[in-house]
């Protein structure tokens, strides 16, 4: 392994902006000791990609980093906080692992059980519904002026589209975004005070309620919804209903990968298209270049930047020896801009070939089970946003938008823009 000098790839802002320490690290060292967390990162293209489909060797078994981040949070608040968390954890369902912290067989057993509802004749389906969220989003744009694009859009219109897959009763609809945004935000470094560390537990408790409370509902009255797929699935090796730990489990999973991380897809894009007027141009002018601009913008922003594997016998990769029970990051965000696999890989080319062999939906095994769904959301959207002439530039008002650092997501919080 090269010498280089010590990059705390994960101190904040680093995580804001991370892509020329990934660029040195791909040159230098591509897999890459980290002092700040004693964890190996793999960011070249084709490590990343060797590791993903390595699932003996790199396992999926481990979801320490939710953990550990929760713990430092815990530690860090009053005795009378830490007692109401531990009232609040005292009533939780406990969550297996279910199918992204599962290897093979165990996550094929779950991963089935889903498979049903992201087959294509299910997803054409859909696509007047999902239309339907988009267009009403679109609808409450100003005819010009500046808006937060974040919250006009990026963030409501997935979670709208989430819901409905779900199945949640509208009555319910404004709990559930809170909690589900919630959720998602657990995966970032924002600091909380006590107060917030306590709703945000008792929301995580009461979506488990509500979640629980329809499942069981569904299994008496099954609807055309995920909840009810789900709910009257059977593990038949064990011949047993899932249990509402393992239905939890999967629905979390759905919430973070059919939300957070297409509200962030969509923020990176809209700031894409302000950056480079031109790209609006030629999306407008030729609407078929929207497949490869949404592509291209998951690969330059992936919404999951990383995610850890563990090492499970002594290995080698790239040159640098691995021992068992190490820990591995593999960092798509990193490799989405290796000029070994994309030339010019700073920039969006809209001509570029074989621009969905990006890692933001992973590989292997674990690709991610929801990208039909995900594109379908992204390309319908792209298109009403750029529908009727409309045209979208930075807020000058407004300072440069910036990311929130998280050691897995990569998301806009605010994106101020104006609509001529």
């Amino acid at each position: 392994m090269a010498e280089v000098p010590a990059i705390q790839l994960f101190d904040v802002a680093t995580l804001k902006r991370p892509y020329e320490a990934y660029r040195q690290l791909r040159d230098e060292a591509p897999v890459y000791c980290s002092p700040d967390l004693g964890l190996y990162v793999i960011t070249r293209y084709d490590l990343v990609r060797e590791a993903i489909r390595d699932t003996e060797t790199f396992s999926s078994r481990y979801d320490g980093f939710l953990q550990e981040s929760r713990r430092i949070a815990f530690d860090t608040a009053s005795p009378e906080v830490q007692s109401e968390l531990r009232g609040i954890d005292g009533e939780m369902i406990a969550i297996p692992p279910t199918m992204l912290t599962l290897d093979e067989p165990d996550h094929t057993r779950y991963r089935s059980l889903v498979n049903e509802l992201f087959v294509a004749s299910r997803i054409k389906s859909a696509q007047a519904a999902v239309q339907s969220v988009i267009d009403g989003a679109v609808a409450e744009f100003p005819r010009q002026g500046s808006m937060d694009f974040m919250q006009t859009f990026a963030f409501p219109v997935p979670l709208a589209i989430i819901a409905d897959r779900l199945g949640i009763p509208m009555v319910d609809r404004l709990f559930f975004d809170d909690a589900a945004t919630a959720a998602a935000a657990g995966l970032r470094l924002t600091p909380l005070s006590g107060e917030e560390m306590v709703r945000r537990a008792q929301l995580a408790l009461d979506l488990q309620k509500l979640l629980v409370g329809l499942v069981e509902a569904r299994r008496e009255d099954p609807r055309e919804d995920m909840i009810s797929i789900l709910a009257n699935s059977r593990l038949e090796d064990e011949d047993r209903y899932l249990t509402h730990g393992e239905i939890l489990s999967i629905l979390g999973q759905f919430l973070v990968a059919g939300h957070e991380t297409t509200s962030s897809a969509f923020g990176w894009g809209m700031l894409l298209m302000c950056q480079n007027p031109e790209l609006q141009d030629a999306l407008q002018d030729n609407p078929a270049n929207i497949k490869v601009f949404v592509e291209e913008t998951l690969r330059l922003e992936a919404p999951v930047q990383g995610l850890p594997r563990l090492v499970t016998r002594d290995t080698e990769l790239g040159g640098v020896e691995l021992a068992a029970g190490q820990l591995v990051m593999l960092r798509y965000g990193a490799a989405n801009r290796d000029e070994r696999q994309f030339p010019e890989p700073d920039r969006v080319d809209l001509d570029r070939k074989k621009a969905g062999a990006q890692l933001a939906f992973g590989s292997g095994v674990h690709h991610c089970i929801g990208a039909p769904l995900a594109r379908q959301e992204l390309n319908l959207g792209f298109a009403s946003l750029l529908a009727d002439g409309r045209r979208y530039r930075l807020d000058p008002e407004q300072g440069l938008p910036e990311a929130e650092a998280s050691f897995i997501l990569r998301n806009l919080p605010e994106l101020h823009v104006r609509v001529d």
